[in-house]
């Protein structure tokens, strides 16, 4: 029972550390599904972050705080969308770049209105979004196996935690199922034959960033809203790079992103809990390398265990129209 529950502990952490992970690589699907490659998933969910936590401190107000945060990040996904869309510069550039202005602008705001190091102050319960539970979870709670499973596992998390695995399908349905997946789709791997269709690849594409902000929004939102009580200086810690690593290792597929995700939060949890434990036949490992344990194990899974990952045919290409 001891290993049961040391599970259920272990996959209680994955679902929350995954759940930015998964909203910020289903952003990166909708943009690169339509040839716009974006660095700046990072600076996204960064901006979204401090956005949420400020105006959630302000208003008192969650709902207030998720919006900002949305907003903030759809603002930096059109000015990436106008960098690289309509200005033909290189996507590569203009995502790094969003993602080195955020990380200084957030700290230097934060200082400037909160005198707080670059953070903001911790929220209230109204300005933080609670614990969801599910129905006959109290009932089931000490039934063998069952009751953890539903009760501490599937019930619990947050409302975003949640929105984010619903994501999964509802975004494969828009993809492979309506008409604007299938041109998404379709520019991203021909956007000459779409513009002769007579669709606008420029506004398919913005359409494009457009739900990748609002996605990596939510994901910001989650971060200061939720899993922390309030926004502190470079809270993402990377997770919009391993987001896009596990877009890469999904091949641009939505049920591969949710099982990529997920291996990569498990990858983290691990590494947060067993900080300074000591293993067997191995003896205590250095605290340094439990943190780098993810970064380093995602750099291996990318490199030699996902075959060759092919992007979509126009990704990363300015679309000029022909004359």
């Amino acid at each position: 029972m001891e290993f049961f529950q040391v599970f259920i502990e272990l996959a209680q952490s994955t679902v929350r550390v995954s759940t930015p992970l998964i909203l910020a690589a289903l952003a990166g699907l909708f943009t690169e599904r339509a040839g716009v490659f974006d660095i700046g998933l990072e600076g996204k969910m960064l901006g979204a972050a401090f956005a949420a936590g400020s105006v959630a401190y302000i208003t008192q107000s969650v709902t207030m705080g998720l919006l900002a945060a949305m907003l903030v990040s759809v603002l930096l996904s059109l000015v990436h969308g106008y960098a690289s869309i309509t200005q033909r510069g290189s996507q590569i550039v203009s995502g790094v770049a969003i993602n080195f202005v955020v990380a200084g602008s957030t700290v230097i705001l934060g200082e400037a209105w909160f005198r707080q190091g670059g953070r903001t102050p911790a929220l209230s319960e109204d300005g933080r979004f609670g614990r969801i539970t599910l129905p006959f979870a109290d009932a089931l709670r000490d039934v063998p196996i069952l009751g953890p499973l539903y009760s501490n596992l599937l019930s619990g998390h947050s409302p975003l935690t949640y929105v984010a695995f619903l994501m999964v399908p509802v975004s494969w349905w828009i993809l492979y199922r309506t008409r604007f997946g299938l041109r998404l789709r379709a520019v991203g791997e021909n956007p000459g034959a779409v513009d002769t269709a007579g669709i606008s690849v420029v506004w398919l594409r913005y359409r494009a960033v457009i739900c990748c902000g609002i996605l990596c929004g939510v994901a910001g939102a989650y971060l200061s809203l939720s899993a922390n009580a309030g926004f502190t200086k470079g809270m993402t810690a990377g997770k919009g790079y391993i987001a896009l690593a596990a877009l890469i290792f999904a091949k641009w597929r939505p049920k591969n992103i949710l099982f990529a995700c997920l291996l990569f939060g498990f990858l983290d949890a691990f590494a947060i809990r067993y900080q300074g434990y000591a293993f067997p036949l191995i003896g205590k490992v250095p605290v340094q390398l439990m943190q780098a344990l993810p970064y380093i194990l995602t750099v291996i899974l990318l490199a030699g265990f996902i075959g060759k990952a092919i992007p979509p045919k126009a990704g990363g290409v300015p679309y000029v129209k022909e004359r």
